[in-house]
């Protein structure tokens, strides 16, 4: 990971720090440094040295926030309830609520040494068969992931138990249309879809990562022949939701076309010959894990998934507009928002033949 040294406004008071942490975590010692890590993380993040190793801590943005954004209490608590489960996680060491301390609340957990990739086909690695057990190896985190007992995990109010698609539907509909700059009949035909096609609560509810992808994953590629995922990394988006939101999710995320600039995916790709299984025998490994027969309604969760990205997306865009962010980049990511539904509409169009 790259680094930088931590400026204003997100700079670190390591004097206040330390005597904060000499009697609230004295198992991180006295720290001598604070690196901010370069990124587009929206909660700031350092990388904390001292003389008992290295850590990391992960702060609100100081100011003013929305209620439920940069709820990094939440991302403190599933971390630290995942200690002993399937799940990689980094070790948690502390959360400090109190917003006087440094500005804003904040966690420590440990820092993980490992390896992230970006791009969906893997192009640096050399052996397809690596590959293929790299994606092995993230559907055997997913379904662990799925698997964990919500109840002894101490989560069992971490979110609204069932519900979750029509709940989801209602929400992202709404967010679209709140940040709607123009009519995207793509997008009509897309949510009039969804509307008509909801499928009636089957009673399942998990812990949901709700941005499972390869580029949150943490890799020790020590054994090219056993990859293992060390850490899954960027918990802001977990809830209890629906587990097949998660799997959709990252399956979504393959069938994008691998040119698209900030969302590269396998679309086009000769995925034999990379290694990297197909979306069926990814979706039938999960199944197996699960000890799931099979998945009915599997196109709408994809049509969901490609819409709730296209909403997010479309939220950028207005944020732009309204000079609330980078008008550049959200300008380009907003060109997707046509795209996604196309590709969506194309998904459901070649399920009903």
């Amino acid at each position: 990971m790259s680094e930088e040294k931590a400026t204003a406004p997100h700079a670190l008071d390591l004097e206040v720090l330390n005597h904060y942490l000499a009697a609230a975590c004295a198992e991180i010692g006295h720290v001598s440094s604070a690196d901010k890590f370069s990124g587009g993380q929206s909660n700031p993040t350092f990388k904390l040295s001292s003389e008992k190793g290295t850590f990391v801590l992960r702060r609100q943005p100081p100011g003013k926030l929305l209620k439920s954004a940069h709820a990094v209490d939440r991302e403190f608590r599933v971390i630290n309830a995942l200690q002993e489960s399937n799940v990689p996680v980094p070790k948690a060491y502390h959360l400090c609520e109190d917003t006087s301390v440094i500005g804003s609340m904040f966690y420590i957990m440990a820092y993980v040494e490992g390896e992230i990739f970006w791009n969906s086909a893997l192009p640096e690695i050399a052996s397809a068969k690596t590959r293929g057990a790299m994606y092995d190896e993230m559907n055997r985190v997913l379904a662990s992931l799925h698997s964990v007992d919500i109840q002894a995990a101490g989560l069992s109010d971490y979110g609204k138990p069932g519900s979750y698609f029509e709940r989801q539907l209602s929400r992202w509909t709404k967010q679209y249309r709140a940040s709607e700059l123009e009519h995207i009949e793509e997008i009509e035909q897309l949510i009039s879809y969804l509307e008509a096609n909801l499928p009636e609560d089957d009673g399942q509810t998990s812990l949901v990562h709700g941005d499972f992808r390869l580029d949150n994953m943490m890799f020790d590629m020590s054994d090219s022949d056993n990859p293992r995922v060390i850490a899954v990394l960027d918990w802001e988006l977990s809830t209890l939701g629906h587990p097949y939101a998660d799997l959709a999710y990252q399956c979504m995320q393959l069938r994008l076309p691998s040119d698209i600039a900030h969302a590269a995916g396998l679309g086009g790709l000769d995925r034999e010959a990379l290694g990297i299984p197909s979306e069926q025998a990814y979706v039938n490994a999960y199944c197996q894990r699960r000890n799931i027969e099979k998945i009915n309604n599997w196109t709408f969760y994809l049509a969901f998934s490609f819409f709730r990205l296209a909403a997010i997306l479309q939220g950028v865009v207005k944020r732009a507009h309204d000079g609330n962010a980078s008008s550049e980049k959200a300008m380009q990511l907003g060109a997707m928002v046509r795209p996604l539904a196309q590709i969506a509409n194309q998904t459901i169009h070649q399920d009903s033949e």
